[in-house]
């Protein structure tokens, strides 16, 4: 312990756990999490690949579906090797250069996803209550402007924010409580005045997913003013139908995003073993479920699938 603990030789080193008091197990372990990487790699390749080669998808809420397939595969990836490092017994180091970089990424795509799926709503608000002007609207140039600035968004309020980490002297314990990096755990290690950090991570968190909540809130109560106005009671399900995958999509990413966020600022005295599991599902949970709960609940997304996998007969014959 007193080489983890000692600053001048490892300052630039940290160290990654795995799930605590399951060593031994690491490897039966990282079964099951090299099938929800591979489930959640392959589920958004797929979508991606069939929004591009299907002309009968490409129109706007497909293009935004392709943004939150990218957003997913941002998330999950940079975890996956530190991940299985740990769980391999290949190594826990991580050197802080890498940490920080590995930091950048998993925090811009979690905010660049609450963007996209802000984007998603307003594509349903559109979809909804303007059917007539939906594709003039939402162009493909403007999807493009419209991820563009959610990622640049998202990314732009984090340099600050890692910028500062390199001057703070770590003379704590270098033992971090994930098999990644973020801000937040690596905040603590800190012997220094972190209250600036802490501030900012603060209103940036707040910010971006308190508007972007807040922007999907307003959508839907837009939406469900318009869905009472129709007259038919199946033309009410049929509009309402359309915004499940998206409403499900908001809440695998927010649930997790929320506990885990509670958990960090205010679980002090909370289990290792819990945080550890918040942090895996909300990194991971999104990546998988999200093209599963499109491809079931999107025919034309499911019609592309098998046109993609089947032979063309057989889809015929499947659909």
């Amino acid at each position: 312990m007193a080489t983890l603990n000692s600053s001048d030789s490892l300052s630039s080193t940290f160290y990654l756990t795995g799930i605590p008091g399951y060593e031994e197990f690491h490897h039966w372990i990282s079964i099951p999490f090299c099938l929800l990487y591979l489930v959640g790699i392959m589920g958004n390749s797929i979508i991606l690949h069939v929004v591009r080669t299907d002309p009968r998808l490409h129109e706007p809420m497909y293009y935004f579906l392709a943004l939150l397939s990218l957003t997913d595969m941002g998330m999950s990836i940079p975890t996956m090797i530190s991940l299985f490092r740990v769980l391999w017994s290949i190594s826990r180091e991580i050197q802080f250069n890498i940490c920080v970089v590995q930091m950048f990424f998993i925090h811009t795509f979690s905010f660049t996803e609450s963007s996209v799926l802000l984007a998603m709503a307003l594509d349903r608000y559109v979809a909804i209550c303007h059917p007539l002007r939906y594709v003039t609207i939402l162009t493909p140039r403007l999807i493009t402007k419209i991820g563009i600035a959610a990622f640049l968004r998202s990314a732009l309020p984090m340099i600050p924010l890692l910028a500062r980490l390199p001057f703070f002297p770590f003379c704590h314990s270098h033992i971090l409580s994930h098999s990644y990096c973020l801000h937040q755990d690596i905040i603590r290690l800190a012997c220094a005045d972190t209250k600036f950090n802490v501030i900012y991570g603060m209103i940036v968190i707040t910010m971006l997913w308190g508007m972007d909540s807040l922007g999907i809130f307003v959508s839907y109560v837009f939406i469900l003013y318009s869905v009472i106005r129709i007259s038919s009671c199946e033309g009410r399900f049929k509009a309402l139908n359309t915004c499940v995958s998206h409403i499900c999509a908001v809440l695998i990413l927010y649930v997790p995003m929320i506990g885990l966020s509670i958990i960090h600022r205010f679980g002090k005295h909370s289990s290792p073993l819990s945080l550890i599991l918040m942090g895996h599902i909300y990194l991971l949970v999104p990546p998988v479920l999200n093209p599963i709960i499109y491809s079931v609940k999107t025919k034309q997304i499911r019609q592309g699938i098998l046109h993609l996998l089947l032979p063309q007969k057989i889809s015929s014959a499947v659909i």
